[in-house]
């Protein structure tokens, strides 16, 4: 038959010991777990913090690197536009002059291509060990042949040199046999290449001379000699050896495509310095944001359930860092970097919120600055000058870069979080294995004591029985 006591009354005593243990317990426990509860949730909220931080200035770093980069020209005050691109394409830079200019291409730039003598043997053809000299520019490139070389192994060879030569090899077969064409990067006129070899007579190839395709001994130059691009600017005629062109119209970078007409016009760049500068306020204004957030509290309605409090804390409220953040970055907005007629960013209609501490760009202010000329020195703001370490992008960067480096302030504050909810979690499982022992401890201690009122018990109602008993014989 089952006992009609449960297990949590002893069943000598009555006592609910298992709710008198947990109260017992619960009593010992509260303020260590309390103190552990309340760290915890301040470290994870805090870790939040610094993620929420962390990600905003990233962010910063990425567009200040993107702005930066020297072959995009992110604050180029002029742009420059081809009118036909399959013809000529142009790039820019903050020294650019607006303005049409008509380019009139007579003839491309072209590189040299020489061929050897015939091999009969085609690529499997032996090669007698020796030397082999390449000559472009009045540079040699020399080419030591092995024992048992082939031909396609000095091609690869001469492949092997390719990146500092700026001359490959391959092999081209055709009815008379197979050659070794040279062929090289550089263009531009009295660039050709000639190739000299004290072994084999067939690599020899001198200048101006033209290959005679149909003559397997013939070795020269294939269709025309390296040449160099001719041009007129507006009527005045250039030549340059190259098919891109960069210091002959200021400021403007040309590369040649076909030889026909096109026409370059610079103007101001008053829609790419609008989205630049745009980019740069808003990755700025993130960081503000963030910082916002994880520093300013909450005022609630209602006081809080549990602490009777009407201010919420936010995961940050009274650290010192975000302030220095903010602190930081807006040093450089007011500081004066490279000397020109743009020395602030009022000038150009960007301005800080007074309630907030958030840029905003004014369009009418803007479109002044670029009306009164100001479109080139945008550029030397924010690029600065000589090394560009005096450059708005640069010194934003160096601000941010303690706080974001491997090793810096958002990592080590991190780390020591970490370290810290790590401490804690040993804390709570030190206070748990110590919450079992004592539940066990106590438990045995008032059973025992159970066990004990039921022995008392017994012989009291064993002792009672005895004098009802004599208490009745006597009657």
């Amino acid at each position: 038959m089952a006992s009609p006591l449960t297990s949590t009354t002893g069943l000598g005593s009555g006592l609910a010991i298992s709710d008198i243990v947990n109260a017992l317990v619960n009593s010992d426990k509260l303020a260590k777990q309390t103190q552990i509860t309340t760290q915890t949730k301040l470290v994870t909220t805090k870790l939040s913090g610094i993620g929420t931080l962390q990600s905003a200035m990233s962010s910063f770093q990425t567009a200040l690197t993107n702005l930066g980069k020297t072959g995009t020209q992110a604050f180029a005050g002029y742009t420059a536009a081809s009118s036909d691109t399959s013809r000529l394409t142009v790039t820019s830079d903050s020294t650019a002059v607006p303005g049409t200019y008509s380019v009139d291409v007579t003839a491309l730039a072209s590189s040299s291509r020489v061929a050897s003598a015939s091999f009969s043997g085609g690529a499997t053809s032996a090669i007698p060990s020796g030397d082999l000299t390449l000559t472009q520019n009045g540079i040699d490139t020399k080419i030591t042949i092995p024992t048992d070389a082939t031909l396609a192994s000095v091609a690869k060879l001469v492949n092997a040199q390719s990146s500092t030569s700026n001359i490959s090899a391959n092999i081209i077969t055709d009815d008379n046999g197979s050659r070794l064409v040279f062929s090289s990067t550089v263009t531009g006129a009295g660039s050709d290449i000639t190739a000299s070899s004290d072994t084999v007579s067939e690599f020899n190839i001198t200048s101006g001379t033209k290959l005679v395709a149909t003559d397997t001994t013939s070795a020269g130059y294939i269709g025309s000699q390296a040449s160099s691009a001719s041009l007129t600017i507006n009527g005045m005629p250039i030549t340059s050896a190259s098919n891109t062109i960069d210091k002959s119209l200021g400021g403007v970078s040309m590369t040649l495509l076909t030889a026909q007409s096109s026409t370059i016009t610079v103007s101001t760049n008053t829609d790419g310095l609008k989205a630049s500068l745009q980019t740069f306020i808003d990755s700025y204004n993130a960081v503000v944001g963030a910082v916002s957030t994880v520093t300013k509290g909450t005022v609630l309605t209602t006081p809080d359930a549990t602490t009777g409090s009407t201010y919420t804390a936010a995961a940050l409220t009274g650290d010192a860092m975000p302030r220095s953040i903010l602190s930081a970055l807006r040093k450089e907005l007011v500081t004066t970097g490279a000397s020109g007629n743009l020395s602030v960013l009022s000038q150009l209609g960007i301005t800080t919120g007074q309630s907030d501490g958030k840029l905003t760009l004014d369009s009418t202010k803007f479109t002044a600055a670029m009306n009164q000329g100001l479109a080139g020195d945008v550029q030397q703001l924010f690029s600065g000058t000589g090394d560009g370490s005096n450059g708005l992008v640069a010194r934003m960067t160096a601000a941010i870069t303690p706080y974001t480096e491997t090793g810096g302030i958002f990592a080590t504050r991190t780390t020591s979080l970490n370290k810290q909810q790590s401490d804690l979690t040993d804390e709570q499982a030190a206070l748990d294995l110590r919450v079992t022992n004592l539940t066990a401890t106590l438990t045995a201690k008032y059973n025992a004591m159970d066990l004990l009122v039921g022995q008392l018990k017994a012989s009291a109602t064993s002792i009672t029985s005895f004098f009802d008993s004599l208490n009745a014989s006597k009657s």
